[in-house]
């Protein structure tokens, strides 16, 4: 059996002789019984921590500074400049979720407004829209990379739209060309949600640099963690709209009231919400974004094994990552194509997890909830794309934390499946 300590703990730098065993993929056919034991433990996407965020918690513990302060202050100078965003600033807050309703929240959206979301997203990036008064409006998405179809978000505005929410699913970014030019035509506010973005680019600009907001995520699976944590960029004009909404609408957050050389002196200038980010969280931040470009390597090694590794399999669907765009790796969402397969995905994935092997489903479609059904009607097969893809996509583990044999042991016990259950 695995050590398992050493995916969640690692003690050693990203890219260790281990890691750089990737070589070609072995083609001969796994020889394991399907029933035996798995052989290892695969977790679906534990966080890389070492010893230096460790550290860092510590310090900020023994600085008796806990909440929002110095080391939030100085993540967000180092995430704006990583990322280039104007001014070379970020806000952090306690959420990605937390950052797509403030951003909500100053471009003024309420009762009565529409905001256009892709239905295959996770919950909060239509919940935010349901907590402001608005209605979330679902379209379907592109059947290449699975982002938001901007045809259809077209054919979805009306006079009540008033802003568009596209989703970097999976890490690719959205056609955001074709959204700017949907935006201005119908003077749409645009928020990205970037909860998979990091880091991604379009047209070689970062996600999460232009001059719309862009929310990101840092929960415990993504490609920069803070356990919980979220931050959003924009133009400094709106990010100065955004900062007091993340703090009960206060004029003056903890570091600037009671920070050295701090004043009590506030005042209430809006009905804000409480989303501010820990400088326990930050601290986890700021040395997991010194790792990032690492971490990246390590999965963009994994997808070219996977890649490989599955690409001749004829019941087996890759993902697409078109040449004009950098991907943020976060997801590898495999397709099953049922014609080939005499088993659906459920049935498959089930097989993974009796072999130790960690994998998910990433996402139901909202319009397929039972919420969103009964609250706006929407039929199960209103968005064709995004239901075909749900009904047979698995996403497999990724993360740095994966070797060579690891990723051996995956896309062997994969091949084997695909084989197995073959039509």
């Amino acid at each position: 059996m695995r050590d398992e300590t050493r995916a969640v703990v690692s003690h050693l730098p990203v890219r260790t002789a281990q890691h750089e065993r990737v070589g070609p993929h072995t083609t001969t056919t796994p020889t394991f019984p399907p029933t035996a034991p798995p052989e290892r433990t695969i977790p679906f996407a534990p966080p890389s921590i070492g010893v230096e965020e460790i550290a860092e918690v510590i310090d900020s513990l023994r600085s008796h500074w806990i909440t929002t302060g110095p080391k939030t202050k100085a993540f967000e100078a180092a995430f704006g400049a990583y990322l280039g965003t104007p001014n070379d600033d970020a806000m952090m807050v306690s959420s990605c979720t937390a950052a797509l309703q403030i951003a909500l929240a100053v471009h003024g959206i309420g009762p009565g407004d529409e905001v256009i979301v892709p239905t295959l997203t996770f919950a909060s990036t239509a919940h935010v829209v349901e907590h402001a008064g608005a209605r979330p409006v679902f379209v379907d998405v592109l059947p290449d990379t699975l982002c938001i179809d901007p045809e259809a978000a077209e054919r979805a505005v009306t006079p009540a739209t008033r802003a568009i929410i596209p989703v970097h699913y999976a890490g690719h970014p959205a056609p955001m060309d074709a959204i700017d030019r949907l935006a201005e035509r119908y003077g749409l506010a645009i928020i990205e949600d970037a909860a998979h973005a990091l880091p991604a680019s379009y047209h070689d600009t970062r996600i999460g640099a232009r001059s719309n907001f862009a929310a990101f995520s840092f929960y415990a699976t993504k490609n920069l963690t803070t356990a919980e944590g979220g931050a959003l960029t924009a133009s400094p004009d709106l990010l100065e709209a955004a900062r007091p909404l993340a703090l009960h609408g206060m004029s003056r957050d903890a570091w600037k009231r009671y920070g050295v050389g701090g004043s009590w002196s506030y005042d209430v200038i809006a009905a804000g919400f409480k989303s501010n980010m820990t400088d326990l969280q930050a601290a986890l931040g700021l040395q997991q974004l010194k790792k990032l470009d690492g971490f990246q390597a390590r999965r963009r090694a994994v997808v070219d094994r996977y890649d490989e590794a599955f690409a001749l399999a004829p019941a087996l669907e890759t993902p697409i990552v078109h040449d004009d765009v950098e991907s943020a790796l976060h997801l590898y969402v495999l397709r099953l194509r049922p014609e080939r397969m005499r088993v659906g995905r459920d049935t498959f994935i089930d097989a993974l997890a009796e072999r130790g092997i960690g994998a998910s489903v990433h996402f139901l479609p909202l319009h397929m909830t039972r919420f969103y059904q009964s609250k706006h009607g929407y039929p199960d097969e209103a968005f064709p794309v995004a239901r075909d893809a749900y009904e047979r996509m698995i996403s497999l583990p990724l993360h740095p934390g994966l070797d060579g044999d690891d990723v051996q042991y995956v896309t062997d016990t994969v091949m084997h499946l695909a084989q197995r259950y073959a039509a």
